[in-house]
């Protein structure tokens, strides 16, 4: 497996390797933050790449999105789709040492990009992120985590195990509006920090 660091990503978007891209907002993501956020929550997309959430927020008023990933080249589009996007909420920084509070962490193509064995280092920053009452929420994939990545699969049973350690889990099931090349091989997972501890 290559070494998944700041390099390696740089190096697929320079080289315009990035099959995950589907070129526009996710309809599972959409559908969600329809009718999960408000204008004025402080949204967190960690390895957002070329951010397609993110524009669709900032197109309807959302004023509070941060976006962040290793590589400057992932928000080229991101730029000049949204002009006006706060520079200060681009965070070409390591997720792992980001230290903010948020409302809402949305996940898209983040978790099955990372080490496996980074995990649980994962789920507990993600805690750590979160205000109290705070949730995660977004699509994870469910091939077999023995095949060749990234992108890393896993299953439903070890997501909820991981998951539950941090968070109350509120949704984990197969994704009902998934685009069609992935209808079948990725969950919505939707869970909430705890109030208290962390």
């Amino acid at each position: 497996m290559p070494t998944l660091d700041a390099n390696y990503w740089e190096n697929r978007y320079h080289d315009h390797n990035t099959p995950w891209d589907i070129g526009y907002p996710s309809p599972p993501l959409v559908h969600y933050l329809q009718q999960h956020t408000e204008p004025a929550d402080r949204i967190l997309i960690p390895g957002a790449g070329h951010a397609y959430e993110a524009v669709w927020l900032h197109q309807q008023g959302y004023r509070n999105v941060f976006v962040c990933d290793w590589a400057p080249s992932a928000f080229e589009i991101l730029e000049a789709k949204a002009p006006d996007f706060p520079k200060a909420q681009l965070l070409v920084e390591d997720f792992f040492a980001l230290d903010l509070e948020v409302d809402l962490i949305l996940e898209q193509t983040f978790f099955c990009a990372i080490d496996p064995g980074r995990r649980e280092d994962y789920a507990r920053q993600t805690c750590k992120l979160l205000r109290p009452g705070g949730k995660l929420a977004g699509l994870l994939f469910t091939h077999p985590l023995e095949r060749g990545g990234p992108p890393f699969g896993g299953r439903e049973a070890d997501y909820r195990s991981l998951f539950e350690k941090y968070f109350d889990v509120l949704q984990l099931a197969p994704a009902a509006d998934s685009i069609k090349p992935r209808a079948g091989n990725e969950v919505f997972l939707e869970v909430q920090r705890r109030s208290q501890g962390r």
